[in-house]
Formats: structure tokens, sequence, C-alpha cells
């Protein structure tokens, strides 16, 4: 059994792994929020140390000139594509931000090349607030799920799924999976986002993340048959409670935003998730830069329900607050370790 560093990747928030022919390769939301990069290696506790390519840079002006968030990286028909959200300006008159869902596309086998592709804004209905979309084939049909704003729903974002007509085209309008209604969904927003799908027998699930992004960030787990119709809201089935959340003994906060790979000889569910080690933020917790990328291994129970468990504890050394991270992502001469780090 493979014994897992925590964290996996420092200061990338978002996290991202897609495992490939063996290889696993990775992308997250960077902290400057203005470029897309790649890293890749053969085991999970190797990325860390892994090279990051640069592929895609945020525009000067105008659409996707901000704030670039949470990158999704996705092989669909033999292409690679990435997903993610950028915004055009801070706010729209209404307050809320101006983000909307866009892709990339490249054809070459090795997705660090630079031959990435703009195609464009995922146009969906309702010209609002949108981010965080993921995507997968399921029976034959590409469907994309993400999170966006219903300006006659409280609160800031939904879940949305519809079929796809292309990596880029919604072929079916969408219908709304969840939103956020129980106590632990609205803690300081009220928001559902950051949905992830994960495969077990014959059930589909879908992650999502809930409330704002400090303490009381918490993963909510939605279930549908396998065969059964995903565009019927009524074939999903939603938890009541949190299926992972804060743990205070293993000093990790906030954990959410995650995506699903298998082990190195897959026989094992892997939870990549982000959190941070600390409760004191400084400032806007949006520039904190230390929601670090982090693994878990997925039980499964008995009825063939997931069980998540919760955050592990870090066993290697994060940065404090203040820390900008060497080149090589190691520790500076003279930083605390982990221990000292987290009651910073």
């Amino acid at each position: 059994m493979t014994v897992y560093n925590n964290p996996i990747v420092l200061q990338r928030a978002d996290p991202w792994v897609l495992k490939v022919d063996g290889e696993y390769w990775f992308t997250a939301s960077d902290p400057e929020y203005d470029k897309i990069a790649i890293r890749h290696a053969s085991t999970i506790n190797d990325l860390q140390k892994a090279p990051e390519t640069v592929v895609w840079r945020k525009h000067e002006s105008g659409v996707c000139s901000k704030y670039i968030w949470a990158p999704e990286l996705h092989r669909v028909n033999g292409a690679w594509y990435i997903y993610f959200a950028g915004a055009e300006h801070e706010f729209e008159p209404n307050g809320m931000p101006t983000h909307r869902m866009f892709v990339l596309e490249n054809t070459d086998a090795d997705p660090t090349t630079d031959n990435w592709v703009e195609k464009g804004q995922i146009v969906t209905p309702m010209d609002s607030f949108s981010l965080d979309a993921t995507t997968e084939v399921i029976d034959g049909v590409q469907y994309l799920v993400w999170a966006q704003k219903d300006y006659d729903i409280p609160g800031n974002s939904n879940l949305y799924i519809a079929p796809m007509a292309n990596p880029w085209t919604l072929a079916a309008d969408p219908v709304m999976l969840t939103k956020p209604e129980y106590d632990w969904e609205c803690i300081d927003f009220l928001v559902n986002e950051g949905p992830a799908f994960l495969f077990h027998d014959d059930k589909i699930f879908i992650t999502y993340s809930a409330s704002g992004t400090g303490v009381p960030y918490a993963v909510g787990l939605l279930t549908a048959d396998r065969g059964s119709d995903l565009m019927d809201p009524k074939s999903w089935t939603k938890s009541p409670v949190p299926v992972f959340k804060t743990c205070a003994e293993n000093g990790q906060y906030g954990p959410g935003h995650n995506s699903f790979t298998k082990s190195e000889d897959d026989s094992e569910d892997l939870m990549i998730y982000h959190a941070r080690n600390y409760t004191e933020i400084k400032g806007d917790p949006l520039f904190d830069p230390n929601r670090h990328a982090r693994v878990g291994v997925v039980r499964w129970n008995e009825d063939g329900t997931p069980d998540f468990g919760v955050p592990e504890p870090d066993n290697l050394w994060t940065p404090v607050t203040t820390d900008v991270l060497p080149p090589d992502g190691g520790p500076k001469a003279g930083t605390p370790a982990v221990g000292l780090a987290a009651e910073a």
C-alpha cells in the first residue's frame, strides 16, 4: 500500500489530477490567477518536485483577463481539453463576479506543448456568473456539470448538468441538480460549486463543495444509478450532511474542490482536494496562497457508498502565511517545519 505525502503540491488550490497511461497529470488554480500550468509525474508523491509548464496565460484585457480559476484537464476523443473560468472585470453592477466558462483544445499527444487553441466560451441559457466546469463521457454521451448563478434563486451558485454536442458546446438546455439549502451549505456564502464525478459499481456520484472557502468549506454528495436518466433531477439523491469537512484534530481546515483519480496499481480510488492548515487569514482569503493540494484514499461502505474519512494531517513542510515558495518548491533555510507553520 502506497504511503502518500501530504500536501502533494504546495500552494495549488482547486487541484485536478488526471491519470492517463500510468502518468499523473496535474493542474490547479495558480496563486496569481493569471495562468494555467501543467505538471506530470509517474507517482502522486513526485508531483511536488515535477516541473511546471505554463500552457496558457490570461488575456491582457477584456474577456479572460482576470482571475483565472480552477482549470481541469480532460481527454476526450483523443484530444486534450482544459476547462476553466475567467473574468473580464471585477464585478457586475449587481455585485456578482464576471466569470464565465471557457475551453482550450490541444490535439497533440503531449498536453504540455504550446499548441493549445482557444475554443471560446461555453454558452449557457443564463448569461450569469459561471465556473467550475467538469465533464465525463457516460454511456457514449458527454456531460458537463458546472456551477452558475440563477438570479431567481438566493445565493451565489447552484449545480447544473447538460449533454454536450462537442467539448465546448451544450447540446440541450441544462437542468439544476442542487442548490444551497442545508445549513452547512449556507455559511458565509450560499454556494454549491466544484463538482467532480466518481464511479463505483452501478452508481454515479458527484461531489461538490459548499459554503465560504474558509473553515466552513465542506464537500457534499449526489448519487444516481448507472443507466438512469441523468438529466432528470429525480434520478439524483442528495446527502443531507457533508461527507468531508474540517478536521481540527488533524489541523486541516476547509477541505474541498476535489477531483478523483486512481492509485498507481488502480486498486484504490483517490480523492485530491485542497485545504489550509491554519485558520487565521490576513486580508482577503482569495489572496492567501496556502490552500495546498492533498490526497486521501476513498473507502467503500458495504452499501456501495463512498467513505471519504477525514482530511489527513500534514507530514511534510508547508509554508507559513508570509512565505513564497522557492523555485524548487522545497523548504527555505530557517523556515519553520509544518508543526510550527500550523500554529503561525
